[in-house]
């Protein structure tokens, strides 16, 4: 298009007296909507950080097609559609896509000096002039859909958002530079290192003695935790929690907006944006869909982004099948990467989202429907530096087997008694993978997810206490699917394990940098989430057989223990042992499911799993540290109902 042609369509049009009219009085003068519809709309924007129009398109009462002519017409704009006048080369560049996605805005074309963007929401005109560099402050605008525009900039810079997708964490802050050959030589040399240290030992029993005080050492610091945990729960805290959310939803119709305060001033309703990476999940997709469409929070504030792999066939296939409300959006991920990694998914989507609250939720996750209000009124409420809230996880199907049973005990006290306790204790906060919500601008400033840790969630609640964040939990509970399956099982908590391995080396390249930044009672926290819970695992076989050792096992040590000093390590088990099964009885109390009380005995049998899986997951550091062991979801029929009222929580 040339300058003539573009100065023609650029030249404003002789005014109407209708494009002079406020945008909501020629909604009533075109008949697009009733008064009463107008009336409660106009109610609900003054307390919702929404403009009318995205009121209006939630409720379905004017088209998006209507909607954009009306809002062409009243902000004296032209409309273009790009897919027949699409952006010049020369401006293509002229803004990054993070912000064109951001902002929903593209540069189309320049005449002379001045540039011409297209944006789709022009109701944020002030808001995207304030955030654009100087040299394009005085640009001019032209009107487009939304989705028109989001789709050429993820055609036209599919590469750029990848690559930014992948390496959005700082190389120094990352596990990326743990590749095949780095790590493997590092493996190596520590291995050979080690050995030579055991050659060249004294006694042929005094690295086992060091393995074994070690083991001791670990056992007592992750017993203290749990015992601090018992006494914390006896003790509540002495600060009062907030008053509970009374606020609008579509079920109750409830309008409280005098709660929602932040800083001493009215707060607005914000848009919550919630991420919902899914990759091979054919059986439980329509569920999960079915689940969040019971979610109160206001539709005009809500924006589900499913985020699926570009390769995942049958994913892709099954959502299309799928009729998705108006507050769904699906983004998909470009191929091409030696990576397929959630934490890559959630750094590709972020730009996509709309919201100023980023969440997060699982394929299989039932949240409760008042979740979003909670988090909401906890944000308002919460200082700046709170940047993070966790919400509680449970499962829908505790009584499945064996295992689902153990791994709901397990889940009980971590959630509802371990954690808990770090925050009363100061200690950062290990993030869970789902029911996470965090500040948009927060999770920008740190630089997302490293898209190379397989447990990029305890990795990110790290990042954020060294940067002076806080994580705070609040009580809202999401249901999820208990693996109970045994192989399943071990593949998953594997890659978890490993993620810590990863997760703990990466923050401890510089010890010193580390303690500067967490403070001496964060880092101590640190070193007993981390490396505690590594060496508990991975020594565990020594501490069974000190344990055999005190009943008659034949151990090399037995004749060198001092008989006092044995007692002392048999006393040292039994705490350890007593305090467990006091914290898993707890756990099974807050839960209220007493069907459970009876396999508490049988968790001894089920934490040896995690020891294999455990070396499972330190073969793999070594070999193939980036290897997303995925975990196959919808296996039970808990997993693939859409409504969860009827079961036993």
């Amino acid at each position: 298009m040339n300058e003539p042609q573009l100065q023609r369509r650029l030249t404003r049009p002789k005014q109407k007296h209708v494009a002079r009219l406020s945008f909501a009085r020629t909604l009533i003068e075109r008949n697009l909507v009733t008064p009463w519809q107008l009336f409660w709309a106009l109610q609900r924007q003054s307390h919702w950080d929404a403009h009318l129009s995205e009121i209006l398109k939630a409720r379905d009462w004017v088209s998006a097609q209507d909607l954009r002519a009306l809002q062409a017409q009243t902000q004296n704009l032209r409309q273009v559609d790009l897919t027949r006048t699409p952006p010049a080369r020369d401006a293509a560049d002229l803004l990054p896509p993070k912000f064109c996605l951001k902002h929903n805005v593209v540069p189309w074309a320049r005449i002379g000096k001045t540039v011409i963007l297209v944006t789709g929401r022009p109701h944020k005109l002030p808001e995207l002039r304030a955030a654009l560099p100087p040299d394009l402050k005085d640009a001019l605008f032209t009107l487009s859909s939304a989705q028109a525009i989001t789709d050429h900039v993820t055609l036209h810079h599919r590469r750029a958002l990848t690559e930014a997708a992948e390496n959005a964490v700082a190389r120094h802050e990352s596990c990326r530079s743990f590749d095949f050959a780095h790590t493997l030589g590092f493996g190596l040399s520590i291995g050979v290192v080690c050995f030579l240290m055991l050659l060249a030992l004294p006694s042929p029993n005094l690295g086992l003695k060091i393995l074994s005080i070690w083991t001791i050492l670990t056992l007592l610091g992750t017993t203290g935790l749990r015992i601090i945990a018992l006494l914390c729960h006896f003790r509540p805290s002495s600060r009062a929690p907030p008053p509970p959310p009374l606020i609008w939803s579509e079920k109750t119709h409830l309008i409280l907006p005098a709660q929602l305060t932040q800083h001493g001033r009215r707060a607005r309703l914000p848009r919550i944006s919630m991420l919902v990476p899914l990759y091979k999940e054919t059986e439980i997709a329509t569920a999960l869909i079915a689940r969040l469409t019971r979610l109160s929070y206001p539709r005009a504030l809500l924006d589900v982004v499913l985020v699926l792999e570009e390769k995942d066939n049958l994913t892709r296939a099954t959502v299309a099948r799928t009729q998705l409300p108006r507050w769904m959006q699906v983004i998909e991920v470009p191929s091409g990467s030696d990576i397929t990694t959630k934490p890559r998914a959630l750094n590709y989507a972020l730009p996509f989202c709309r919201g100023d609250i980023i969440g997060i939720w699982d394929a299989e996750d039932a949240p409760a429907p008042d979740q979003l209000e909670h988090v909401a009124h906890h944000f308002a409420h919460a200082p700046p530096d709170v940047a993070c809230l966790q919400g509680v996880l449970d499962y829908y199907n505790p009584y499945t087997n064996w295992l689902s049973r153990c791994f709901a005990i397990e889940y009980a006290a971590w959630f509802r008694l371990v954690l808990p306790t770090l925050r009363r204790l100061g200690f950062a906060i290990p993030l869970g993978g789902t029911t996470l919500f965090l500040r948009r601008h927060v999770i920008e400033e740190v630089g997302g997810w490293d898209s190379h840790n397989v447990t990029e969630d305890a990795d990110l609640g790290m990042r954020l206490a060294r940067r002076g964040y806080r994580t705070e939990l609040i009580p809202t509970v999401t249901y999820e699917e208990a693996n109970c399956h045994m192989i399943a099982w071990v593949r998953q908590r594997s890659r978890w394990l490993k993620g810590y391995m990863a997760t703990y080396l990466v923050h401890m390249r510089s010890p010193r940098h580390l303690f500067k930044e967490l403070g001496a009672r964060q880092f101590l926290g640190f070193q007993l989430l981390f490396l505690c819970t590594i060496s508990q695992f991975l020594l565990a076989p020594f501490l069974w057989w000190l344990w055999g050792a005190a009943f008659g096992v034949p151990h090399p040590l037995i004749d060198e223990i001092h008989a006092d000093l044995l007692i002392v390590l048999t006393s040292t088990v039994v705490l350890a042992g007593s305090v467990n099964g006091a914290l898993w009885i707890l756990a099974v109390h807050t839960t209220n499911r007493p069907r459970l009380y009876p396999w508490i005995p049988s968790l001894l049998l089920y934490f040896p799993l995690a020891t294999l899986a455990a070396y499972k997951g330190l073969l793999e550091m070594v070999m193939a540290p980036f290897y997303w062991d995925k975990t196959s979801h919808g296996k039970t029929k808990e997993a693939t109902k859409h409504d969860l009222s009827s079961s036993d929580p």
